[in-house]
């Protein structure tokens, strides 16, 4: 037993040490803030530094550009881990304690939200403290981190799945940040499915058809309804039907996206092509079923009315999440051992000065006590389960589910600091970006998330029993393992494409630089 506290020490060491360069690379992801699928900059910051470290590493991986795969060692146990770092769109934020778009004046140019900025800054730190653990100790195992694109709009992992990234592990530990510090247990996240239907209009010359056999077209003639209208169609009739879909339990969602908008056609040619996205999340794969049913028959029906042809192209489906206790248990003795974020006085001045910018008073502890203490994987399980229907296993979405199918997966969460709530207030949500983005404020939480992820990746490697533990229970789950007969296999064929070439929000260069593709909003003059 002295032997694996001297390792861990070491990986807490490492953070320790290196706790000034993780802050700074932090500070460089979260200012990059590409969105999904188009984190380029963000990807090859990633790449450089594990090839220093002496990772082997694997650009674009599963056809995605902005993906990699970086391994260290050889032999088993194989541990992984993934690091996320895409932005939102329209989430602008300057690190600052008031309202302030961090790209020049535009507010629509990306911002870290969750943040994924800390997400994959911590598991890139944890992993490198368990290499260092690995090189001073001499363990042998092998350590592998996923460099995983576009969480936002869950794509990445279930390609990646698909594809057989994620055969041959033994555990994963896998992180994102919260409000509270614990580890999940048996409520993970549900399934999130991602569509897109594009309508277009190959024929308009057939919609017009006068009496007395002569055709009137183009300028001087009708005009179908074609694309634009196709997408107006699909967005209102699924608006009404919407309601019937589904009972209005289970915290179920839908949503959509508009992709292309008809290509701003002139006079009254009609729109060729328009392109509308919806994404859905439920807590179960037969209600997943249930929305696609509806709307491919809505896309049906509204191709016919407006002369369209209909394609369906599939973004994204992922699983529900599989809990495995062991493995939640192993990682809560770990985060119990590193202790909750420290959030120090200057951490506490930058909350009561955002209290103060709201026109608040500010509190002489501004941050909430959550932020701050450990939360037990029961207790926060029970939190969870007071919302939920009973006949709710899964609650929300995320794409770390495709993990948990395929070797024991534990998912952390370390706190961010949070403002206390005051009673009747709605903080803003600049305010969780902004603290996102300011090193007193979101050091702690990934430096507490770095030495959890890197002292349970050493347990892994130097304790065998576990394992065999967390093996078993997964086999339990899954009626046999990999294949069992409770086992849910990826839900994408093994050779469909990354939606990469879909027209996502982007910065693009111009003769005028490089700008967020929606322009600044101009103010009116006079």
């Amino acid at each position: 037993m002295q032997r694996i506290i001297e390792e861990k020490k070491t990986a807490m060491d490492w953070v320790e040490e290196n706790r000034e360069w993780i802050s700074d690379f932090h500070q460089l992801i979260w200012n990059y803030a590409e969105p999904a699928l188009r984190e380029y900059k963000s990807a090859k910051a990633y790449c450089e530094v594990l090839r220093k470290e002496g990772f082997e590493v694997v650009e674009g991986t599963g056809g995605m550009p902005t993906a990699f795969l970086a391994t260290y060692g050889e032999g088993r146990p194989v541990i992984g881990t993934f690091a996320e770092y895409d932005a939102v769109p329209g989430c602008s934020q300057k690190p600052v304690p008031y309202r302030a778009p961090r790209d020049g004046l535009n507010p629509w140019a990306p911002g870290h939200t969750d943040p994924h900025s800390a997400l994959g800054v911590a598991a890139l730190a944890g992993i490198l403290a368990a290499k260092r653990a690995m090189e001073e100790h001499g363990l042998k195992g092998t350590l592998k981190i996923f460099g995983e694109p576009a969480e936002k709009i869950c794509v990445s992992k279930p390609y990646h799945a698909a594809k057989g990234y994620y055969d041959g592990f033994d555990a994963f530990v896998v992180y994102h940040p919260s409000v509270v510090n614990t580890v999940c247990w048996e409520t993970h996240a549900g399934s999130y499915w991602n569509v897109v239907f594009t309508f277009e209009c190959l024929e308009p010359e057939k919609w017009y058809r006068p009496e007395g056999g002569m055709r009137r077209g183009g300028h001087a003639g009708g005009r179908c309804p074609a694309a634009l209208d196709a997408v107006c169609l699909m967005y209102t009739t699924t608006k009404y039907t919407k309601e019937a879909m589904l009972p209005r339990t289970a915290y179920w969602t839908l949503n959509e996206f508009i992709l292309v908008g008809g290509q701003c056609t002139s006079d009254n040619l009609p729109p060729r092509i328009g392109q509308i996205s919806y994404a859905f999340r439920s807590p179960t794969l037969e209600m997943q079923e249930q929305i696609y049913r509806v709307l491919e028959n809505n896309a049906k029906a509204v191709a016919q009315i407006t002369n369209c042809r209909l394609s369906i192209k599939w973004v994204t489906k992922t699983r529900v999440g599989l809990p495995n206790l062991t493995m939640s248990e192993l990682v809560y003795k770990n985060l119990e051992l590193v202790g909750p974020p420290r959030y120090d006085e200057e951490a506490k001045r930058v909350a009561r000065e955002i209290q103060k910018n709201l026109g608040l008073e500010p509190m002489e502890e501004p941050l909430t006590r959550e932020c701050q203490t450990l939360l037990t994987p029961q207790k926060y399980e029970a939190m969870r389960r007071r919302i939920l229907p009973s006949w709710v296993r899964n609650f929300t979405s995320d794409d770390y589910v495709e993990y948990t199918w395929h070797a024991p997966t534990a998912r952390l969460y370390t706190a961010r600091a949070t403002l206390k709530p005051v009673p009747g207030f709605v903080y803003p949500a600049w305010t969780r970006y902004a603290l996102g983005g300011i090193r007193s404020t979101i050091d702690p939480m990934i430096l507490t998330a770095a030495k959890t992820i890197g002292t349970s990746m050493v347990e892994l490697l130097t304790n065998p029993s576990a394992l065999e533990r967390a093996w078993a229970e997964f086999k339990e789950r899954t009626g046999g393992g990999i294949k069992g007969s409770r086992w849910v296999p990826p839900l994408l064929p093994p050779d469909l494409d990354p939606p990469t070439d879909l027209r996502w929000p982007e910065y693009i260069t111009t003769p005028r630089g490089e700008e967020w593709w929606i322009p600044t909003p101009r103010k009116e003059s006079g």
